[in-house]
């Protein structure tokens, strides 16, 4: 997953809100987001490839995410898959602080990544590419293929875009979201990131919603957690050519 925007704490009614894109290869296999046969409590999609997941929450009110870290020239082929450390966290049942603590010795097993971990009680971020652990309290951010709210075109967009649809709307449209993660502006050259990819490929990777040949935002998930603990999940994927995108919802209460 390449984009996360998140609003704690910032609305009347929902006390989480999650919004995200996930980018990937067209070729590489993907389920749609589901319950999991082998881990009932698992609501995510799922890469084929792999076996892992880029978000998902549980039946609980677990909920992970993760984005990738572009950095080309320390890119390792062989490293273990980013997806695997978001369905471990979901699976399992510690917090957030000790399954970071316990995977921190081997996560240079991993390329470049940022990982956020929720319990219901607390919300955290942590990368292989940054010293400290941070707490997320009340409060927007953003997170693509860098730091956390580090001010990428997109990443400012996001949440500007996001902040507005808080302050005008209440109910907090689900569609609203979606068009603000179907936002294909490109940043200006003056403002893009230099990741070692060149600047063509920087500007194609900078809107929100990414389009190009062979790569792209594969599908954009909504998660909203209310004051109740109730949760809705919705999930719209974009299959490849002109066909219409499939969009799947789910709401459940998070299991005492």
């Amino acid at each position: 997953m390449c984009l996360l925007l998140m609003a704690i704490g910032a609305h009347p009614r929902y006390k989480a809100i999650y919004a995200a894109n996930r980018d990937e290869f067209y070729d590489r296999p993907t389920a749609q987001a589901a319950f999991w046969d082998e881990a009932p409590q698992v609501l995510a999609g799922r890469d084929l490839k792999a076996g892992g997941t880029w978000m998902g929450v549980t039946r609980s009110g677990r909920i992970a995410a993760v984005t990738n870290y572009r950095d080309p020239l320390t890119h390792r082929a062989e490293a273990l898959s980013r997806g695997q450390l978001v369905i471990g966290y979901l699976k399992g049942k510690e917090t957030p602080l000790s399954y970071i603590e316990r995977l921190a010795e081997r996560w240079h097993q991993y390329n470049g990544f940022n990982l956020v971990l929720g319990d219901g009680e607390a919300l955290f971020w942590c990368s292989n590419r940054a010293e400290k652990v941070r707490r997320l309290g009340t409060g927007i951010y953003g997170l693509s293929n860098r730091l956390l709210d580090t001010p990428w075109p997109k990443i400012v967009r996001g949440k500007a875009g996001l902040k507005d649809l808080i302050g005008e709307e209440n109910e907090l449209s689900p569609e609203g979201i979606f068009a603000l993660l179907s936002d294909r502006q490109e940043g200006e050259d003056a403002a893009l990131p230099d990741t070692g990819v060149g600047l063509q490929l920087e500007r194609v990777l900078s809107p929100i919603f990414i389009t190009s040949p062979g790569y792209g935002t594969r599908s954009s998930t909504i998660l909203l957690v209310d004051h109740g603990n109730r949760v809705i999940f919705l999930e719209r994927t974009f299959p490849p050519a002109s066909a219409q995108p499939e969009t799947v919802k789910y709401e459940f209460k998070v299991e005492s």
